[in-house]
């Protein structure tokens, strides 16, 4: 049982970054690492879950939500970037976990990001094949074969950014530094734009009461609703705290950040700087956008309805400025583009770390002459192409949330341990004001957590009981670091 918690050292983990076979190549700078954050954060959210989390649960109060989501994810992001810093090896979360919980918390935490990176690569892949039919005018990338309806749109975003990655990483970085660029252009112009359309009316109700409706029933309505036997979480503070837990969907990418510490030339320096930037610069973006959004249109008008879900385009369609609701599905698909790139670059670089820690198959490890793990992103883009392509996504980004925040739990936790147990580490960043900061991170994040429907809590649960049972049947017997320990053991004299 005590080897469930053995814990790989940090000097082991910085050590195993220089095997030859399994060596990532240090390309990145802290710039390149802002662009990543930046290009994976602004789309996802602004593009696809914006107008309809206003028009669903929050009303005008989207804004709050926001802000809700950002202080959540700032005090995860300054645990991250100590984290970071300090132990800047490929695998986030996972390689954290590692050093100070032990290797089946550790497991647990990868198993939970492999479904993050993997449900967020998708749904993002579907919402670009949409974005793709709004922008050269036909239904989307859709394909009904007859047995099985087929989205070659997804499949084509799919299969693109799994060449490109496995080309190299800095090739990546470069690419979606000139698409970030449009798409941030995109999202200034509906600032700008959307400011002369602003009607004070729309602001009113701010926070609408509360409703019963579609998620108000059930396992479907928020845990938090269902445990205090609240009617429903459409509008109120109820729909506000639900739409918080839902656009944190929207700040997913800080953390795929954290991924790529070990193909940065100053990780120590860099990485909390890439952290840190990023979310600053989206923060200020989404509550921008959000705010301008509210006051274009009535939040009844961004309802669902008939399967359909509003988007930024809608409301600068319902005030007839057409041109700006083109440019805007342009830069939505410009945008979602580089999402799909980071979030399948972030799922890659876990699969790598545990692989090369073998909890994993360790011939999925070894890199290619570009420095990047091919077999692994070949076969992370085969699993995603086919999720993209074939299964419906419904709203499974709500997967996506609570995989992340647990994660962002045991990270802040983590800084606490690693504190105590070894604080004689360089920290090339510290967080300030421990342990009151990281226990706050830990407190907003089972809020928004407790905040997410009760179905979505069920389906987590049922994934990590999977994870469990391969942990057992496969990665606890092939470990490396048990392999280690067993070779270290002197024999029993006879």
């Amino acid at each position: 049982m005590s080897a469930l918690w053995r814990t790989k050292s940090v000097e082991q983990s910085i050590a195993d970054t220089d095997e030859p076979s399994t060596r990532l190549r240090r390309d990145l700078t802290w710039w390149d690492l802002t662009v990543f954050g930046v290009s994976v954060v602004i789309g996802a959210g602004i593009f696809t879950i914006t107008a309809s989390t206003a028009g669903n649960l929050t009303g005008p109060a989207i804004s709050i939500a926001f802000l809700i989501a950002a202080v959540a994810c700032g005090l995860a992001a300054l645990c991250y970037a100590e984290f970071a810093s300090t132990l800047p090896v490929a695998g986030s979360a996972y390689t954290f976990s590692y050093a100070t919980f032990g290797e089946f918390i550790a497991w647990i935490i990868g198993w939970d990001l492999i479904l993050e990176f993997a449900v967020a690569a998708a749904v993002v892949a579907k919402g670009w094949s949409s974005y793709l039919g709004t922008v050269f005018g036909f239904g989307g990338g859709t394909a009904d074969l007859g047995v099985v309806s087929v989205d070659w749109g997804a499949l084509l975003i799919v299969v693109a950014v799994t060449v490109l990655l496995a080309l190299g990483t800095k090739l990546s970085a470069h690419f979606s530094l000139a698409i970030t660029i449009v798409k941030v252009s995109v999202v200034l112009l509906v600032v700008v734009v959307g400011a002369f359309y602003i009607k004070a009316a729309n602001y009113t109700p701010f926070i609408p009461p509360g409703e019963a409706g579609e998620r108000g029933t059930g396992a479907d309505q928020s845990l938090f609703s269902l445990l205090t036997g609240a009617a429903g979480s459409h509008y109120g503070w109820y729909g506000v705290l639900a739409g918080a837990s839902i656009v944190f969907f929207a700040f997913i990418g800080f953390d795929v950040v954290a991924t790529t510490a070990e193909e940065t030339r100053h990780p120590q320096r860099d990485v909390p700087r890439g952290i840190l930037a990023s979310l600053a610069i989206v923060t200020v973006l989404y509550v921008a956008v959000s705010v301008v959004l509210s006051g274009m249109v009535s939040y009844r008008d961004l309802r669902s309805s008939d399967g359909h879900s509003a988007n930024l385009a809608t409301a600068f369609a319902q005030n007839g400025v057409q041109w700006a609701a083109k440019v805007i599905s342009v830069g939505a698909l410009a945008g979602l583009t580089t999402v799909v790139i980071v979030l399948m670059l972030g799922q890659t670089r876990v699969l790598f770390a545990m692989s090369r820690d073998g909890l994993m198959p360790r011939r999925l490890a070894v890199t290619g002459r570009h420095g990047t793990p091919v077999r692994i992103t070949l076969i992370v883009g085969v699993l995603v192409a086919i999720a993209a392509s074939v299964f419906p996504m419904g709203r499974l980004e709500e997967m996506v949330n609570i995989g992340t925040l647990f994660a962002f739990v045991l990270v802040s936790a983590g800084v606490l341990v690693l504190r105590r147990t070894r604080p004689d580490l360089p920290r090339g960043f510290r967080v300030p004001w421990v342990p009151v900061l990281p226990i706050a991170a830990i407190l907003a994040c089972v809020w928004l957590m407790l905040n997410l429907t009760g179905l979505t809590w069920i389906r987590f649960l049922v994934w990590m009981a999977v994870g469990v049972v391969v942990y057992a049947g496969y990665g606890r017997r092939h470990s490396v670091l048990a392999s280690r320990e067993i070779a270290a053991t002197p024999a029993e004299p006879v």
